[in-house]
């Protein structure tokens, strides 16, 4: 077995997914108030990051010393409510693929959560700057569909998947972290639930139509990352948000680019199987990972895919996202409100 102390070091055999580890030991965070204080318990150091609902700062914990990620959102500008089902969520969420609570402060005007700290970047940035191939494009999928499985068995839909919300863990690992549930929701058993929220280019039609979502909701999502990691263009971005929606809601897409022609047939089949109108056809994370493509670790491990139209993808995203003012509304992540 190959390790997995390189970027572009990739096991030969997917051995290493089973190697995860937590961050820390399992926490049941109590919401500390007055006078119980941030300051009491952690030091703060940089600013990560910044926006109008609050900033970001790396900060240690006093008496461990431990580097951790300290979020303060203000409450002029959040509401408490969002912000206390977000606590609650991730309490439920205790899983090495997905980023985790480790403490949370209430005061008059703001809210603190104390979280994992995540240094190795965005997943679409890791890869357009190593070696990478359809076989890693599985290994990273798998991960994915690992952490939404996990999820989805707790009754938790994530709501907003899309490349900020998929972190590496550091500069040396290839083990990614789904963070941001900031617009998660727990559907319980017979419940009908809908949302208006998302990110145009990700959302699934259901939520475009204010249709009863679903964990299959998330799925939709998994299908266009999919797409966008082995092509390199957005399968349903139109000129304007508008004809975005308008592709979505029509499932208008294609595999006329002439990127596909490295993929393998499995993969269109996968992507295909993900981006079904109808939720009941479309697969589950549990599905996913049983799929034919996602099993076959051994298929297209040498042919390298050229990263050009990714690379051009994330910076027209970036402007975009400086244009819109889409800023940090949760831990590293952005969110694009669909009522706007």
């Amino acid at each position: 077995m190959r390790s997995m102390s390189g970027k572009d070091d990739i096991p030969s055999g997917f051995q290493d997914l089973e190697e995860v580890e937590a961050p820390f030991e399992v926490r049941n965070v109590v919401i500390k108030s007055p006078p119980e204080t941030v300051d009491k318990y952690y030091k703060a150091h940089e600013e990560l990051g910044s926006g109008k609902f609050g900033r970001v700062v790396r900060c240690s914990e006093i008496v461990s010393g431990r580097t951790l990620a300290c979020k303060y959102i203000d409450l002029k500008m959040s509401k408490i409510g969002d912000i206390l089902n977000e606590i609650a969520i991730m309490q439920k969420l205790q899983h090495p693929r997905l980023l985790q609570l480790y403490d949370a402060f209430q005061e008059s005007t703001r809210m603190i959560l104390i979280l994992e700290f995540l240094t190795g970047g965005e997943l679409f940035y890791r890869v357009v700057n190593t070696e990478y191939s359809e076989r890693t494009c599985k290994f990273y999928l798998i991960q994915l569909c690992e952490a939404l499985k996990f999820m989805h068995d707790h009754s938790i839909i994530h709501l907003d998947l899309k490349p900020e919300n998929i972190l590496l863990v550091n500069p040396e690992s290839n083990k990614i972290k789904v963070i941001d549930f900031g617009l998660a929701q727990e559907q319980k058993p017979g419940e009908s639930l809908k949302v208006l929220w998302g990110t145009a280019e990700f959302v699934a039609p259901e939520v475009i139509n204010y249709e009863d979502i679903s964990i299959k909701t998330d799925m939709w999502s998994v299908g266009v990352i999919t797409y966008i990691l082995l092509s390199g263009i957005s399968p349903f971005m139109g000129e304007n948000v508008g004809e975005t929606y308008g592709n979505v809601v029509n499932v208008r897409y294609d595999f006329d680019d002439e990127s596909f022609e490295t993929c393998s047939p499995e993969a269109k089949v996968f992507i295909q199987d993900l981006l079904i109108k109808e939720q009941s056809k479309r697969i589950s994370a549990d599905e996913a990972l049983k799929h034919r493509w996602l099993q076959e670790i051994t298929s297209n491990v040498g042919k390298s895919f050229n990263k050009d139209k990714l690379k051009n993808y994330l910076t027209r995203r970036k402007w975009r996202r400086a244009i819109n003012g889409v800023l940090a509304l949760q831990l590293m992540g952005a969110d694009l409100d669909m009522r706007k």
